[in-house]
């Protein structure tokens, strides 16, 4: 989908936008934090980011909202932003979206059939979840107050509820994709998988 660097470095602005945006378009309802993780839109923008810019711009358009947000523009879940993020429970799913955006990527690269496409969505999910996990369970063990009683057990416990919302929209994206790249005669997607879209 990307034709040239301007091309990429655009859309990768883009992008860094729209997670800027997924990211806080639920924060107006304060019931979506959940263990304190927020649910937000980010995963599902990333994965069009992977999917439609490709291994090198998609992980550019992550690393570019990641440096916006370290900066101190409130681009991060609930209106946030700044170095203090950094220590945060939460930062590494952010992280996270640069490595999904360049795994998701990189599966599609060669072959754009809806089931690559479901197939990468959801491993990028599964990524998203496994290294966000893990740092919140880290941060809490070794430099944030922990709850009482806090296990590993209790903070995948603590996805749960987000889990069903993220494989849906994993879906969606595949979807999605598979609508925007059979626009690009060069990204084609094969008819027979447009009856499975």
């Amino acid at each position: 989908m990307v034709k040239s660097p301007l091309h990429g470095m655009i859309l990768a602005s883009l992008f860094a936008a729209l997670m800027a945006i997924g990211a806080n378009i639920t924060s107006i309802v304060p019931i979506l934090v959940i263990g304190n993780v927020p649910v937000t839109l980010q995963t599902v923008v990333c994965l069009l980011a992977g999917v439609l810019l490709g291994k090198k711009w998609g992980p550019v358009a992550m690393v570019v909202y990641l440096l916006i947000g370290l900066a101190g523009m409130p681009v991060f879940a609930q209106w946030s932003g700044g170095f203090r993020t950094l220590i945060s429970p939460t930062f590494g799913f952010i992280l996270s979206y640069i490595v999904v955006a360049w795994v998701v990527g990189l599966m599609v690269e060669k072959k754009k059939t809806f089931a690559m496409l479901v197939t990468a969505t959801l491993i990028g999910t599964a990524i998203n979840y496994f290294i966000g996990t893990n740092w919140m369970y880290m941060a809490y063990k070794l430099w944030f107050n922990a709850p009482d009683g806090f296990s590993y057990a209790i903070a995948w416990a603590w996805m749960l509820p987000t889990i069903p919302k993220d494989i849906i929209l994993a879906v969606v994206a595949a979807i999605v994709s598979v609508k925007v790249l059979q626009a690009f005669p060069h990204t084609r997607v094969p008819a027979k998988t447009q009856a499975s879209a």
